[in-house]
């Protein structure tokens, strides 16, 4: 008799050949969903894994690498007061201008040292939906009032969410929480200012490469994105700097890797191309330096390892059902727009699933709304939208569940659509 796993796995094959076998890709709408499922990929190898995820495992590596077990339990595990906890959670997410893919390095990062699963997840919702840039210009796009519901009902989901995961899976939780007390930890010597320099200047290197302009032509944040290029070389010298003059770095390494980056920026006249050198020089320097910065470059690629690939399927299936922003996949976008009219529990409910399927870039689901709002979309659904779309996507489901398990992550994706489709119903109430 075949094993169950063999037989799974049988069906799986079987599966998979016979809708390659009978899939109508003559037809336009099948033909044009494939297309867009591909470019959505590309889009995002182009756009976001250069200038978001990679700088994002480097920080998460750094994590692993430089943070104790002891600090993470001590603020954000499970035995940790949940006032701190939480508000550490919440305050640490509203600090990063991050997608629901991108956050994925951290939360991965905190979790894996011990952090407890309810600020876990706190941080995890708070690092995209309570992005401070996006709930200003969401301010600015589509009115104040939109926009301070948007901040107060992210606030209030993050560490609600966070708190309810934690109830439900709570003996589960305990019992790691002890386990992961019992393993002897070893004192750290490198001083907190050092750690934290670290991390307050790849995290600026993390915000202005991925500045955007929000349509201003004066102010600080159109000053910032107009000389991004040169905050963000700004940023990389001291970054070298620390590592050269704290982490025992040879300083023939970022010369050598500064010299790589100015090559290729004069050659090219392309930033993008010069900021991959410069993440590669990076990763050489890191990987020949000392046995701590190996452990960060080991760490971080094995974060990257794990969640690249079920990242990219998760994309190319969300381009291939909805297409990329503006563009139409295997859904007519005008059957979306339809479902999210008015303001009834099905309109909410629509919204919060189409918005945590799927994925968006930072602020992308800004303009997304606008133009449905333009459509006929109601303001519950607006807001459930925006408050569903930026924490959760099919991508980010799909990794997650590799990180904390199938049922964790499902409970995560339907709390964020259930609360969203109440929030939003309520918000409409209020405003027709």
């Amino acid at each position: 008799m075949m094993a169950k796993a063999e037989l799974k796995a049988t069906l799986l094959i079987a599966g998979v050949f016979l809708g390659f076998y009978f899939i109508p890709v003559d037809n336009p709408r099948i033909a044009g969903a494939i297309a867009e499922g591909l470019l959505f990929v590309q889009d995002y190898a182009r756009e976001h894994v250069l200038f978001g995820l990679l700088p994002a495992f480097f920080i998460a590596g750094a994590i692993s690498a430089f943070i104790s077990k002891a600090a993470v339990m001590k603020y954000l595990g499970a035995r940790a007061k949940r006032v701190v906890a939480y508000a550490v959670a919440s305050v640490s997410g509203t600090v990063l201008t991050i997608c629901s893919c991108t956050v994925l390095p951290f939360f991965a990062g905190i979790y894996s040292r011990g952090a407890g699963l309810g600020p876990a997840i706190t941080f995890l919702y708070a690092g995209p939906a309570i992005n401070v840039v996006a709930i200003l210009f969401t301010a600015r796009v589509l009115g104040v009032r939109l926009g301070i519901a948007r901040a107060v009902g992210a606030i209030g989901f993050s560490i609600l969410i966070g708190f309810i995961m934690h109830l439900i899976f709570r003996h589960e939780e305990s019992r790691r929480a002890e386990e992961a007390m019992a393993v002897p930890e070893l004192e750290v010597e490198r001083p907190v200012r050092e750690v934290l320099s670290l991390f307050a200047l790849m995290i600026a290197v993390l915000a202005f490469v991925n500045w955007t302009g929000p349509g201003a032509s004066a102010g600080a944040s159109a000053f910032i994105f107009a000389h991004k290029w040169v905050f963000t070389s700004i940023a990389s010298v001291l970054l070298a700097g620390l590592l050269v003059t704290r982490y025992s770095v040879k300083i023939w390494g970022p010369v050598l890797a500064t010299g790589a980056v100015l090559v290729a920026a004069m050659i090219t006249g392309d930033p993008r191309l010069a900021f991959l050198v410069g993440v590669g020089g990076f990763v050489v320097v890191g990987a020949t330096a000392t046995r701590e910065s190996r452990e960060w470059m080991g760490s971080s690629w094995g974060l990257a390892r794990e969640i690249l690939p079920l990242l990219f399927v998760g994309i190319l299936i969300a381009g291939a059902m909805l297409g990329r922003p503006g563009h139409e996949g295997l859904i007519p976008a005008e059957w979306v727009a339809r479902l999210v009219g008015g303001n009834s529990p099905g309109s909410n409910l629509a919204a919060s699933l189409a918005g945590g399927l799927m994925y968006f870039c930072t602020m992308t689901e800004i303009p997304i709304v606008q133009g449905l709002l333009g459509a006929g979309m109601g303001s519950g659904p607006a807001l459930a939208f925006l408050l569903a779309g930026p924490a959760v996507s099919l991508p980010n489901v799909l990794v997650l569940r590799s990180i904390i398990g199938t049922k964790k992550a499902s409970v995560y994706l339907l709390l964020v659509v259930m609360f969203s489709s109440l929030l939003g119903f309520l918000y409409g109430l209020m405003t027709s």
